[in-house]
């Protein structure tokens, strides 16, 4: 059952449309309930919805329905950036043991120019799959090679690249809570398709499992499993609830302005 854990919430539920997702949800959100939630997967949704998932509302919000147990947010930590070490602070005082973190890998790609010849694709094999190389022309191959060359020039002889996936750890989680917690709902928040294998298992075990995501955003494989039980609930339909105070639809924010005085609703 539904149980608003703030004024926000509450009155944002009186509104016809978001009324019906959570009547939806509470329909989905059978028995007990666990929610894992892929941030650094989810996160980039932002550019394409247009709005942005504020971690502490979500939070919220995931705990406003009572049968929801076990909510764990996954998201890396740039150690030695203050803002990154803030944030990932931030995250810990409100999903408390269930933020999973762990250090962002920085790895350096070398685009020295110096040994290559410009019609090689050594370094662009590095950044661009073969598949669409093989469509390049040769003048094209050049070009893009000049453009390493432009950057050796400007002392520039390797780029950084982040990587902090938390495929392995999400799976393994949902299967160690499916052997040991007797869940009966599993709502994984990403469309990547390396979960394949750990929705198909749970499928086949007879659980529910939902993808809270967004459309176009949910990998092919993962779209094959809707036959067999999958089912996907469309982030549009929350957004409301979970996005940043700035990004909280117009006429929602002119209906909790004539319900509260000006003064609690800016704290809304």
């Amino acid at each position: 059952m539904f149980k608003p854990k703030t004024r926000r919430i509450e009155l944002i539920t009186k509104l016809k449309k978001e009324k019906k997702a959570i009547i939806q949800l509470e329909g989905l959100l059978q028995g007990d309930v666990n929610m894992y939630v892929d941030y650094a997967n989810v996160r980039p949704w932002a550019n394409k919805l247009d709005w942005n998932i504020e971690p502490k509302r979500l939070w919220q919000f995931l705990r406003s329905f009572d049968n929801v147990g076990s909510i764990k947010l996954y998201d890396g930590t740039l150690v030695g950036d203050g803002k990154s070490e803030e944030k990932s602070g931030k995250m810990k005082n409100v999903f408390k043991n269930g933020f999973i973190t762990k250090p962002v890998k920085i790895l350096k790609h070398s685009i020295n120019y110096t040994s290559i010849k410009p019609s090689s694709t050594d370094l662009l094999e590095q950044f661009i799959r073969r598949c669409l190389i093989r469509k390049y022309e040769v003048d094209t191959i050049e070009k893009l090679n000049s453009k390493f060359k432009e950057m050796n020039q400007k002392g520039e002889y390797y780029i950084e690249d982040r990587k902090c996936n938390f495929d392995v750890e999400i799976g393994r989680d949902m299967l160690l809570d499916f052997e040991r917690n007797n869940i009966d709902t599993f709502v994984l928040w990403s469309g990547d398709s390396d979960f394949y294998d750990p929705v198909k298992q749970l499928l086949g075990d007879g659980k529910n499992v939902i993808l809270f995501a967004t459309a176009r955003k949910i990998a092919k494989e993962l779209n094959e499993l809707i036959p067999e039980g999958l089912f996907v609930f469309d982030l549009q339909k929350i957004r409301n609830f979970i996005c940043w105070k700035k990004q909280i639809q117009d006429k929602v924010t002119t209906f909790l302005n004539a319900k509260e005085t000006p003064q609690r609703a800016s704290k809304l």
